[in-house]
């Protein structure tokens, strides 16, 4: 985790906060240099892609220097904070600060960028391919070219005739695949194509263009012109306008979103169900001293209902192991609450929850819901989630289509629970209702299964008394 850079100085290096994380944002300093500082305290605030997270000093000694500035992101692995851990006295660091600071800021930076270098692994599995951020170098440099020019030239002995062969050792035009199949489809050379994409990069648009010049000369102006507005559609309005930076959790939650969309394919069902006798218990058990000091609402007896309808329908329970092909069934239950922070939502599990008492239970969702709040959750309690509940009927909202956290089969929301009229014995009263709806992994939930999980669940909150019965 260290390094030695001089006799008594040693750095401290952004550490994997996660499982597999590659980089964090620095939050906020909580010390600055000529500070002393002791092995154990926590000298800034990070945030990660999935939380943020408090980072202790590993020794003793005094801050000789801050690597980067609060708002920065940070690889995994890049030093931030170097400490004289000698035992002098914190001025001389301090006079030192300007001439030690000055080169070592740029350096983790930049040197990336400059070199095309990336991260480097610093874990079984990680890291960035030195090119992968960069595009690799043209082939057939110029002096190649020159020299194929002169070759032509000497065997025609220098007759003019050789000027029109330069291009037969022109360079291959820069376009992606896509944008060559396109150009073959419509009978494009790509070599007489205008590029206007960076680096000198053929476009689909460039390739239409040509086409557009081929077909109607007089239009040739016009046509070329096209990719200006293009240009200008990234500009906006600075005085009514507010760009924010997708990072950190948001980031995260919006690359999982995307490939849990497009990886598992979603079934979700609905169910409207009376909730009355479900809401006559909550209060009961507020006054029970077994849940004395505990948050009793219905999100409790619904998350019970959930790990009951789970315990009679075990094969929900599971995950798609697409590169064995297996669907593996989980004998435990991980059951995640979806949170919404300040930082984005988030979705910490309680783990074990099949095994927890009714008590229990409360009080796991009253600690998760508190840390969440505080944002202080961590990577830990958001992994290994086996199935989700997110209740947007905190928001006033009857129901949605939610979508699977990733590697999970299950995701049950909650709508809104109101007063509503409904036929009760025969007669039509204002009862308490609620939507429930459950999304599922039709790759190894088929309807059937999927039907039986939200109708137990569903079941147990008309009738609370199939807890027992059915536990």
């Amino acid at each position: 985790m260290t390094t030695m850079t001089e006799a008594s100085v040693r750095e401290f290096k952004m550490p994997d906060v996660g499982e597999g994380l590659t980089e964090a944002e620095i939050l906020k300093w909580y010390v600055q240099p000529g500070d002393t500082v002791t092995d154990g305290q926590v000298v800034c605030e990070v945030e990660t892609a999935k939380a943020a997270v408090e980072l202790p000093i590993p020794y003793d000694g005094v801050v000789r220097e801050l690597r980067f500035p609060e708002g920065t992101t940070v690889d995994v692995g890049t030093a931030i904070i170097a400490v004289d851990v000698s035992g002098g006295a914190a001025p001389a660091p301090a006079a030192e600060q300007p001439a030690v600071q000055q080169p070592a800021v740029p350096q983790p930076a930049e040197e990336p960028k400059a070199e095309g270098s990336g991260r480097q692994p610093v874990l079984v599995g990680y890291g960035v391919a030195t090119s992968s951020t960069r595009r690799r170098p043209r082939k057939g440099p110029e002096v190649p070219v020159q020299q194929a020019s002169t070759a032509i030239q000497t065997e025609l002995n220098g007759h003019g005739a050789a000027a029109p062969t330069a291009p037969a050792v022109k360079e291959r035009p820069l376009a992606k695949p896509p944008v060559r199949k396109l150009a073959k489809d419509l009978g494009v050379d790509l070599t007489t194509v205008v590029p206007t994409g960076p680096d000198g990069i053929i476009t689909r648009e460039d390739v239409h263009a040509a086409v557009a010049r081929t077909q109607a000369p007089q239009q040739e102006a016009p046509v070329a012109a096209a990719p200006a507005p293009a240009q200008t559609a990234v500009s906006y309005d600075t005085a009514r306008e507010t760009r924010i930076p997708v990072k950190g959790v948001r980031k995260a939650t919006a690359a999982a979103m995307v490939g849990s969309a497009f990886t598992a394919p979603h079934v979700t069902e609905f169910v409207t169900v009376d909730v009355t006798r479900t809401m006559k218990l909550v209060e009961e058990l507020k006054e029970d001293k077994e849940f004395a000091g505990l948050r009793v609402n219905p999100l409790l007896l619904i998350a019970k209902a959930l790990l009951v309808a789970i315990k009679r329908n075990p094969d929900i329970n599971a995950s798609w192991d697409e590169a064995a092909q297996e669907i593996v069934v989980k004998h435990y239950v991980n059951l995640g609450i979806a949170a919404a922070t300040p930082r984005g939502l988030i979705v910490p599990n309680i783990k074990d929850a099949h095994a927890k008492t009714l008590p229990q239970l409360a009080e796991s969702l009253g600690e998760l819901v508190s840390t969440a709040r505080e944002g202080k959750t961590s990577p830990a309690a958001m992994q290994g989630g086996t199935v989700t509940i997110t209740n947007v009927g905190v928001f006033g909202v009857d129901t949605g289509t939610p979508i699977l956290n990733p590697g999970e089969s299950a995701i049950l929301a909650v709508g809104a629970i109101k007063l509503q009229p409904w036929v009760h014995k025969g007669k039509v009263k204002p009862r308490q209702v609620t939507t429930l709806a459950l999304s599922f992994d039709h790759r190894l939930v088929d309807g059937e299964l999927g039907s039986k999980v939200l109708a137990d669940v569903a079941a147990i909150l008309e009738q609370p008394k199939r807890l027992i019965t059915w536990a």
